[in-house]
C-alpha cells in the first residue's frame, strides 16, 4: 500500500474518466455499426474481433480491413452509420452512474476524454443519462493529458494501458478498472496507481482517497 498527502477538503476534484469499456458498454453498438460498414461497402470485417480490442482510434482497427488510402472515407462512413446503429444497443457499465455521482457529491467535476468521435461521444452519455460536466473527444493515450491537464483533472480512470499513460503524462492518478481488454495484471505493470474490479468499487474509494489519502496498488 502506497501512502499519498492527504487531499485538502477545500481542494477543487475534478476527475476524468475514459468512455468505452469504463462508462459504457459499447460492444453491442459498436458491432452492429461495424457489421453494416461491411454490408455496405462489401469489405469482411470480424467485429467479434473488433470490439476485443476497443480502446484505441478508430483507425487503428479500421487499418486491419481497409487499404490506408480509404481510412478517411471509411472512417466518415463509419461514424455516420454509428449514429443509427451503435447509440441505442450500447449500455452503462455496472457503476457508471454511481461513480459520476460520487464526485458531484463530493463537489467536484466530471470530464470525458475519450478517443471517440466528440460526437458519437456525446451522444452516448445523452441516451443513457449519464450528466457531466464536459466532454473532450478525439484524445487516446499521452494525448489524453492535453485534456487533463487543461482541466486540473487530478484523478483519471481508464480501462486501457494508454488511459494510464494519459493519466501519468498528465501527472493525475492513474485508477484503473479491470472491465476493459486488458487485465488487471497488465494495468498495474503499466503503472496504474490503482486498480479496481469495475466502476461499482469506485464511490468506495473515492471516500478513502478523500478522507485518508491512501491509495491501494
Amino acid at each position: 500500500m502506497a501512502i499519498q498527502a492527504p487531499v485538502p477538503p477545500s481542494a477543487p476534484l475534478t476527475v476524468g474518466f475514459d468512455l468505452d469499456m469504463t462508462l459504457i458498454d459499447s460492444r453491442p453498438g459498436i458491432k452492429a455499426a461495424y457489421d453494416r460498414l461491411s454490408a455496405e461497402t462489401g469489405v469482411y470485417i470480424d467485429s467479434d474481433l473488433a470490439i476485443t480490442r476497443l480502446g484505441p482510434p478508430l483507425d487503428d482497427e479500421l487499418i486491419h480491413w481497409f487499404p490506408a488510402e480509404d481510412l478517411p472515407v471509411i472512417a466518415d462512413q463509419y461514424r455516420a452509420l454509428y449514429v443509427d446503429y451503435a447509440i441505442e444497443p450500447t449500455l452503462a457499465m455496472p457503476g457508471a452512474r454511481a461513480a459520476v455521482d460520487a464526485v458531484h457529491a463530493a463537489g467536484g467535476r466530471v470530464i470525458v476524454v475519450t478517443a471517440k468521435h466528440e460526437p458519437n461521444a456525446k451522444l452516448h452519455l445523452s441516451h443513457l443519462g449519464i450528466e457531466v460536466d464536459e466532454v473532450i473527444g478525439w484524445l487516446w493515450a499521452e494525448a489524453k493529458a492535453e485534456a487533463l491537464t487543461e482541466h486540473g483533472a487530478s484523478v483519471y480512470v481508464g480501462d486501457h494501458t494508454g488511459d494510464v499513460r494519459g493519466a501519468r503524462t498528465a501527472g493525475a492518478l492513474s485508477v484503473a478498472v479491470a472491465t476493459g481488454p486488458v487485465t488487471a495484471d497488465e494495468l498495474r505493470a503499466a503503472g496504474a496507481d490503482v486498480v479496481l474490479d469495475s466502476l461499482t468499487e469506485f464511490p468506495g474509494w473515492l471516500a478513502g482517497h478523500r478522507g485518508n489519502g491512501q491509495v491501494r496498488r
